[in-house]
C-alpha cells in the first residue's frame, strides 16, 4: 500500500508541551503555566516548568527526527516567547530560539510545519478577558505577523490555530484546559473570536506578503445516532454542530449553522458577530490541517431532550476513555473533501494514549500503537482511492510529553522520554514508522 511520491511524512509536537525553560530568555507566563500550578488542575500537579526540556535538548531532538526519517516537522511557536505580555515589546531571545529550531530542520532536509497558536495564551492577555474579548483576536494577528517577518522566507506551511474546539469548549465550557473557565457563554464567545484570530491572521499573513502555504487545524469528530429513533437522530446533528459544523461552516461557508443561534440562544444572541467577521474568516486557504481522535455514538438524554446528547461508551476504552475507530477518519476526511472543500488536507495529529514502560531488555514494545497507525493510514489511504487530497499524515506525537490535564500520566510519543534523566529510546513504533517512511507505504 503505498503512498504519491512526495507525501509528507512527518511528526508533531506543541510548544508548551516539550520546551521547558517557561522562565527563560525573557519568555511571559501563558495561561498553561498558570493552569498548571492551580492545585487539582493537572494530574499529580504536574507542569510544563521543565517539560521534555527541548528548549535545551533542540539538537539532539532534531537529530531524532532525521533518525526517523519524517520529510516535515509540525512544530508550534510560544506566544508568550516571541511577544511576552502578547501585545507590545516583541522578545528578540524568543525569534531567536525558533529561527534556529528553523534553520536546524532545513539543514537536516526537514520541511517546517508552523503552528501559530497551541493554546499557550499569554497570561496577561487573559488577565485582559483572554478569547473573552475581541481584542485578543488583533494581538493575534500582530504576532503572526512579527513570526512571519522573521521566518516567512524559510516556512513553506502555516498554520494559524491549532484546534479551536479545544481552546473554545474544553477551555471554557468545561474546565478541563486552561483557563478553567465553565461558562456557555463565554466558551461560545471564545469560539467566534478564535475563528476571528484565524482570519485577521490569514489576512497580515497575505499583507505581509506570505509566500508559504496558509491553513488552520480542527479537531473535527465522526459522529452517529446511536438508533435511527429521531431523538438519537436528534441528538447526533447536536453534537456534530457542537464539534464539526460550528468550525467548518464559519471557515468554508462564510456562516454560523442554520441551527446555531437557536441552539446557543439561551445563552448568547451571537451579538458578538460584527459586520465584515465572517468574511475575514472565510478568506480563502491553501490546505486544511485535520486533528481526529474520535467516532461518537450518541443518544438522546432524557434529562435534557432540547439540548443534551450522551455519547455511547465504546466497547473497549483506551487509557483516556476512547475508542480505537480508523474509518472514522476516513469518514471525516470524505465528509470534509464532499461537503466543504477540495482544498488539500493534511491528518495533522492522531495517535494513542498507552502506559508505555521499557521492559527488561530495553524494548518499548507499543506493538498497539503501530496497529493503531496502521489502522488510520489504511483508512487515510482509502479515502485518497476515493478522491481525498491528502498531503500528509502526522502522528501525534514525536516525543512523549507533558499532556495537558493529564501531566505525564499517559504516553503519545514514537520516542519514550525518561523525564529524570531526559533520555529519549525510540519505541517499536519509531522503528516501524521509520520503515514506512522509506518505503512510501505501509510495510
Amino acid at each position: 500500500m503505498r503512498f504519491p511520491d512526495g507525501f509528507l511524512w512527518g511528526a508533531a509536537t506543541a510548544a508548551y508541551q516539550i520546551e521547558g525553560a517557561v522562565a527563560e530568555d525573557g519568555r511571559g507566563p501563558s495561561i498553561w503555566d498558570t493552569f498548571s500550578h492551580t492545585p487539582g488542575a493537572v494530574l499529580r500537579g504536574d507542569t510544563g516548568d521543565v517539560a521534555c526540556d527541548h528548549y535545551h535538548r533542540w539538537r539532539e531532538d532534531l537529530d531524532l527526527l532525521g533518525e526517523l526519517g519524517v520529510g516535515a516537522y509540525r512544530l508550534s511557536v510560544a506566544w508568550p516567547r516571541v511577544v511576552p505580555a502578547g501585545a507590545g515589546p516583541v522578545n528578540p531571545a524568543g525569534l531567536d530560539f525558533y529561527e534556529r529550531l528553523v534553520d536546524g530542520l532545513l539543514e537536516r532536509g526537514i520541511t517546517p510545519m508552523l503552528t501559530l497558536y497551541h493554546w499557550d495564551l499569554p497570561q496577561a492577555l487573559q488577565d485582559a478577558g483572554g478569547w473573552a474579548n475581541r481584542d485578543t483576536a488583533a494581538h493575534f494577528a500582530d504576532y503572526a505577523a512579527v513570526v512571519h517577518r522573521r521566518l516567512g522566507d524559510r516556512v513553506p506551511y502555516w498554520l494559524t490555530l491549532n484546534e479551536p474546539y479545544c481552546s473554545a469548549v474544553v477551555g471554557h465550557l468545561d474546565g478541563r484546559h486552561a483557563p478553567g473557565v465553565r461558562d456557555e457563554r463565554v466558551a461560545v464567545t471564545a469560539v467566534h473570536h478564535l475563528l476571528l484570530a484565524h482570519g485577521r491572521a490569514v489576512a497580515a499573513l497575505r499583507a505581509d506578503g506570505v509566500t508559504g502555504q496558509v491553513g488552520i487545524t480542527c479537531n473535527l469528530t465522526s459522529v452517529h445516532p446511536a438508533s435511527e429513533t429521531p431523538a438519537d437522530v436528534a441528538a447526533a446533528r447536536r453534537l456534530d454542530l457542537h464539534e464539526n459544523r460550528m468550525y467548518l461552516d464559519p471557515l468554508f461557508r462564510g456562516a454560523y449553522p442554520a441551527d446555531a443561534e437557536a441552539y446557543y440562544a439561551p445563552v448568547t444572541d451571537f451579538g458578538f458577530v460584527h459586520d465584515g467577521d465572517l468574511d475575514l474568516i472565510a478568506a480563502p486557504l491553501d490546505f486544511f490541517g485535520i486533528n481526529y481522535y474520535e467516532r461518537h455514538h450518541v443518544r438522546a438524554d432524557p434529562a435534557d431532550p432540547e439540548r443534551g446528547w450522551q455519547r455511547v461508551p465504546p466497547a473497549r476504552p483506551t487509557v483516556t476513555g476512547i475508542g480505537v475507530h480508523p474509518e472514522g477518519l476516513a469518514e471525516i476526511l470524505e465528509r470534509v473533501s464532499r461537503e466543504y472543500t477540495g482544498l488539500p488536507l493534511v491528518v495533522t495529529e492522531t495517535g494513542l494514549a498507552l502506559h508505555d514502560y521499557a521492559g527488561p531488555d530495553g524494548e518499548i514494545a507499543d506493538d498497539e500503537r503501530i496497529a493503531f497507525f496502521e489502522g488510520h493510514l489504511r483508512a487515510a489511504h482509502g479515502a485518497m482511492t476515493r478522491g481525498v487530497s491528502l498531503l500528509g499524515f502526522f502522528p501525534w506525537s514525536f516525543l512523549d510529553n507533558f499532556e495537558w490535564a493529564s501531566g505525564y500520566g499517559v504516553r503519545y510519543g514514537l520516542y519514550y522520554v525518561d523525564y529524570p534523566t531526559q533520555r529519549r529510546t525510540p519505541k517499536r513504533s519509531a522503528r516501524w514508522y521509520a520503515t514506512v517512511i522509506r518505503v512510501n507505504g505501509l510495510p
